[in-house]
């Protein structure tokens, strides 16, 4: 069976040559050239990926993306002309899983396309093989503990609001404790693919896990190291 990917662009040219290229990959495509249409197709069709341009006439890609994100986990890959880092974390916050900056090489995006794929029939492998045991789908240091099962993470019982990616890059370091892990290695791991670009998102997002969780508690659970990237210690 098919994949069905959604494109959801403005500009006609640009849809056109992403629809052509995705057929010619062997995927089924729906195309839509405003936020509000894009959005009702998400969340009514049998869709498998999204590609969403930022900028959109009715409702911008990010509102486009929140409103998704509240009824479905469809993998959703961010197009966007701007460069901004402000931006990039603005879309991953509301749930966007990758993106990509325009111009692009089309091979990039069909290799961040089969990546989101992937990940997604993996999880849906994970989901119907779940260990009735929750307490093995728990990680705990000191006071802090995360469920894998609930997405929640809390701090000597006290829950600690935190977005998507926040939690899958706590998750991640917390499963790698003790070991001393590159900004390129996160990336990889945290968002799916190998990155080609600056690595500035990493160091975003470990500043908000430092707000809400090392000085928020007066704890100190992530370091940096000086050159290579960034520890999860206990103590």
């Amino acid at each position: 069976m098919k994949n069905v990917i959604l494109i959801i662009e403005d500009e006609e040219k640009i849809a056109r040559f992403l629809e052509l290229e995705l057929k010619h990959e062997g995927y089924e495509v729906e195309v839509a050239y405003d936020g509000r249409t894009g959005y009702d197709k998400a969340v009514n069709g049998n869709i498998d990926l999204i590609i969403l341009d930022l900028m959109l006439p009715e409702l911008s890609g990010i509102e486009v993306c929140r409103r998704v994100r509240k009824v479905s986990d469809v993998p959703i890959i961010m197009l966007t002309a701007k460069d901004d880092i402000s931006d990039k974390v603005m879309g991953l916050d509301m749930g966007a899983d990758d993106y990509i900056t325009k111009p692009f090489a089309i091979e990039e995006l069909l290799a961040r396309i089969r990546t989101a794929l992937r990940r997604k029939s993996g999880i849906k492998i994970q989901n119907n093989d779940i260990n009735q045991n929750a307490r093995k789908n728990i990680i705990k240091a000191g006071n802090l503990e995360l469920s894998k099962d609930e997405y929640k993470v809390t701090y000597s019982g006290e829950e600690i609001n935190l977005s998507k990616k926040e939690f899958e890059l706590l998750l991640y370091l917390m499963e790698n404790k003790d070991i001393v892990l590159s900004r390129e290695k996160i990336l990889e791991n945290v968002w799916g693919y190998d990155f080609m670009g600056d690595t500035n998102i990493t160091d975003v997002y470990i500043r908000y896990l430092r707000s809400k969780i090392d000085q928020r508690f007066g704890m100190q659970f992530i370091h940096t190291v000086r050159g290579v990237g960034y520890i999860f210690k206990e103590k």
